[in-house]
């Protein structure tokens, strides 16, 4: 297996392209904008999009899908996100989207399977209703739950600050200290930097929002 991370769209946002090293299939998370970039990624690569797997609903991480014709799986409580401009915030933006294609929800626990690539789905409420991570070997992609040195923003409605942080410590923070954090925004860390160094876990009390768009 491997991953590669392109930075894209004008709130650069990490698409993460996840590929099967047997088959050359490949699974985007997050592919957020600038179509033609990843496009391009994966015509050099000489790889396949095969599925696209959402981390939750917001803009900056679907903008990209309609170009694709590709299911795409998300939390069934997102579902309605990539449905309505008004709560994938894109109205906000002036340019109103929404996914056409085919829409798989998936719950806590299930997993999302492309060769030998098994993403399993962490349900981690909190920044959206349907917010969720993948867990892979010792890789985590942590979409906008978590950052490296920060955590999602919690003033969008639908958020919860209290419940991304309980998301956070009941199925992040269990994981092994090296697992890998990949996450929406930013650069990579590992569990264990942020269980001990993150501000917004080690003084969760001391602000509500993070970094993340």
């Amino acid at each position: 297996m491997r991953v590669d991370t392109l930075c894209v769209g004008e709130i650069q946002e990490n698409c993460y392209i996840v590929s099967s090293d047997a088959t050359h299939n490949a699974i985007l998370i997050d592919p957020g904008d600038d179509c033609p970039k990843i496009k391009a990624f994966l015509q050099k690569k000489k790889l396949t999009a095969k599925i696209i797997a959402h981390t939750h609903g917001h803009i900056d991480h679907i903008q990209a899908d309609n170009e694709f014709n590709l299911p795409v799986y998300v939390h069934a409580l997102d579902v309605e996100l990539l449905k309505n401009p008004d709560k994938n915030l894109s109205s906000f933006l002036s340019h109103p989207f929404k996914v056409d294609g085919q829409i798989k929800p998936v719950q806590d626990s299930d997993t999302i399977i492309l060769d030998e690539i098994i993403l399993k789905v962490l349900f981690t409420p909190g920044h959206t209703p349907g917010g969720i991570c993948f867990a892979c070997d010792a890789i985590v992609f942590t979409g906008d739950t978590l950052f490296a040195g920060s955590v999602g923003r919690t003033d969008f409605p639908g958020a919860s600050h209290e419940q991304l942080i309980k998301s956070i410590r009941e199925k992040l923070l269990v994981l092994p200290d090296a697992t890998i954090i990949y996450p929406g925004h930013g650069p990579h860390s590992t569990i264990g930097k942020e269980r001990k160094a993150n501000p917004f876990l080690t003084h969760s009390e001391g602000g509500s929002c993070g970094v993340s768009r």
